[in-house]
């Protein structure tokens, strides 16, 4: 019984991932969409700024919908009101360090009405605001940070943006050994923002998820366990998808 548990527990263990469980958007506190226990809670569900996401685990094709918010998204019914040029602080569940990556955030600017009964599909409508990948061929990951308390990341809302509802889109991809299947694993998820502020800018060159990344992008088959051994040389990371728009 007691091996039987401590391998009960080692699985639990590998197969823990995570997602954003709650954000802090001008100085106020949410709860994100909880997988494992929203569901269950009927008309008694609290409402929520996050899309809803199925639980911790990845999706792995870069071809599927689910790319872009997770699998089964549906729109959220509240946004978050926040100034442009404000920072937003997201806190994950804990990162798993077998799981080295990027940390990517895109937004999406809704219809004039909202995002509560707005999804993109598979129109280009996302801009990439934020990227962090690896620190040359260190160890050092932008994920790497998330895998000990505090698991913290903020990003910040361009300060021109023309005022309106805002969907967001954030992500870790998880880079697994090249020999490993299936590879890289998406962790998505997204919520909506009411911007404010005196900006006109509505950003350019946008991008369609899925159809931003490939699945032969160096930045999606990577090998992130090269150099772990001296065997494997060290190669930098080329982070997928367009660059970061700027103000």
């Amino acid at each position: 019984m007691k091996v039987l548990a401590t391998l009960l527990a080692s699985v639990g263990l590998v197969a823990a991932h995570g997602y954003v469980d709650n954000a802090t958007i001008n100085g106020q506190f949410y709860d994100f969409y909880k997988p494992y226990m929203d569901p269950y809670m009927g008309n008694n569900a609290p409402q929520r700024i996050s899309r809803s996401i199925p639980g911790n685990g990845p999706v792995e094709n870069v071809n599927s919908i689910d790319v872009q918010c997770n699998a089964g998204s549906v729109a959220a019914p509240l946004h978050a009101p926040a100034a442009a040029g404000s920072t937003v602080t997201l806190r994950w569940t804990l990162w798993p360090d077998s799981h080295m990556g990027p940390v990517i955030t895109y937004m999406a600017r809704c219809p004039d009405s909202g995002c509560q009964n707005w999804s993109p599909g598979t129109s280009a409508v996302w801009f990439k605001i934020k990227q962090g990948g690896r620190e040359g061929t260190s160890n050092n990951w932008a994920a790497t940070p998330l895998m000990k308390a505090p698991t913290t990341y903020t990003y910040t809302i361009p300060s021109c943006l023309k005022p309106g509802y805002y969907l967001v889109r954030h992500e870790i991809i998880a880079l697994h050994a090249a020999w490993a299947y299936p590879g890289a694993q998406f962790y998505p998820g997204c919520h909506q923002l009411q911007v404010t502020g005196g900006g006109n800018t509505t950003p350019s060159s946008l991008v369609a998820f899925p159809g931003a990344y490939k699945p032969t992008d160096p930045g999606v088959t990577y090998d992130a366990y090269k150099g772990e051994f001296s065997y494997f040389p060290s190669q930098t990371y080329t982070i997928p998808g367009p660059a970061v728009f700027s103000c």
